[in-house]
């Protein structure tokens, strides 16, 4: 009985977050409500594996990256997807924007080990915030061990509300923009939701053999060799796996092997997204009010310095760059969470935005590659090159 409480605990908060985010239009993004409902449970009566208990563990959620990164890459073509160089130059100066006011500001404020141990989870996530709780404890600084998660904790609640926000004045002026266009160019767009009556397929099999096991193998199949290619050139250039993982998608895609939208149409795809949300959240359970407290002053100053250096840097590069400052900033915050994070809320904007399929198609070509892009060569990328010079400097 307890896997079956267990996993209602997890469904209810996740459940909770997208109604919340449905009821005020996506102005309080449904992870932001989440966050703050793991938090608060944690904190109180959740057990802290409730997680692992209602079966969204390390392994299933490995699962769950690889294959909804190949997901991911049904969605844009591979022209598309190095199109989006500005949004990466875009991404990556926005975290020189952050480190250039912590480490100079935030060090004439707080000590240097402080600066040190918080900045790389501001710049990249999850990821940074446990190689820096790892770092920090093989150091023996043990009285900032909680800093980085407690940082990531913060940063996340203050930046999934701000790039909601910011997407949703993106998003309106889109709709304007689409609204605008000549007949001609809207029809096009419209074809956008017809893609897979057009697409070539590998496999030219009838009907009635195209189940959703089938996709799923498939799917699989590109998510470990996407893995096997990572294993094998480690030795000579370290690439992160999800970029393969996303490039492989997109290659698949092109080639007819996967259909666009593969794991909606195996009806698994919320499944493991949620999944892949419960153990991104579960990382919650290690914080405490007591240490949230003792080090909340110095978190909430370096969030507001990291996240003024980004917003300079976005605002300056974004006409060069030809992307709205909000646009520009909100690729610059995809450091804060990366995958899935991104996907999420640029979905869920767009939904939201639109009065139409039409529409929603227009908002999630101009938006979705650049906040995935920008997402990955933040969190997948710089946060690891980040983070591992940081803990040399500690």
């Amino acid at each position: 009985m307890k896997f079956i409480i267990a996993f209602l605990i997890v469904m209810l908060f996740i459940m909770i977050g997208e109604w919340v985010s449905s009821l005020t239009h996506a102005y309080i993004p449904s992870v932001f409500v989440t966050a703050v409902l793991f938090m608060i449970g944690f904190w109180t009566i959740v057990p802290k594996n409730v997680v692992e208990t209602a079966s969204f563990g390390s392994n299933f959620s490995a699962i769950c990256l690889g294959l909804t990164l190949v997901n991911l890459g049904t969605l844009m073509s591979l022209k598309e997807l190095l199109q989006q160089w500005r949004a990466v130059c875009i991404a990556l100066l926005g975290i020189v924007g952050t480190l250039t006011l912590t480490l100079t500001i935030g060090t004439w404020i707080f000590n240097w080990h402080t600066v040190v141990a918080a900045v790389p989870p501001l710049t990249g996530g999850l990821v940074a915030a446990l190689l820096m709780t790892t770092g920090l404890k093989a150091q023996g600084i043990n009285y900032l061990v909680a800093l980085p998660v407690s940082m990531f904790v913060f940063h996340s609640l203050v930046g999934y509300p701000l790039t909601s926000w910011l997407l949703k004045k993106e998003g309106k002026r889109l709709v304007n923009e689409f609204n605008s266009l000549p007949a001609s160019q809207k029809n096009s767009v419209a074809k956008l939701s017809n893609d897979d009556l057009q697409s070539k397929h590998f496999f030219h099999l009838p009907q009635q053999y195209r189940t959703s096991s089938f996709i799923l193998v498939k799917v699989a199949l590109v998510a470990l060799l996407s893995n096997l290619v990572a294993t094998a050139i480690h030795p000579f250039i370290n690439i992160n796996v999800n970029v393969i993982c996303l490039v492989f998608g997109v290659i698949a895609h092109q080639l007819g092997f996967l259909e666009s939208h593969a794991l909606n149409k195996a009806g698994v795809y919320d499944w493991l997204i949620y999944g892949l949300l419960a153990y991104i959240f579960s990382q919650l359970s290690i914080t405490t009010p007591r240490q949230m407290g003792t080090i909340v002053v110095q978190i909430i100053v370096l969030i507001a310095l990291g996240l003024l250096g980004m917003f300079i840097a976005s605002s300056l590069l974004a006409k060069p760059f030809k992307m709205t400052w909000q646009m520009a900033y909100a690729c610059s915050l995809t450091c804060l969470f990366g995958f899935p994070t991104d996907y999420i809320l640029t979905s869920e904007v767009s939904r939201e935005m639109a009065h139409n399929k039409e529409e929603e198609n227009y908002l999630l070509a101009h938006m979705m590659p650049k906040m995935l892009v920008g997402g990955f060569a933040t969190v997948s990328i710089a946060s690891i090159i980040i983070a591992s010079i940081f803990l040399k400097l500690l």
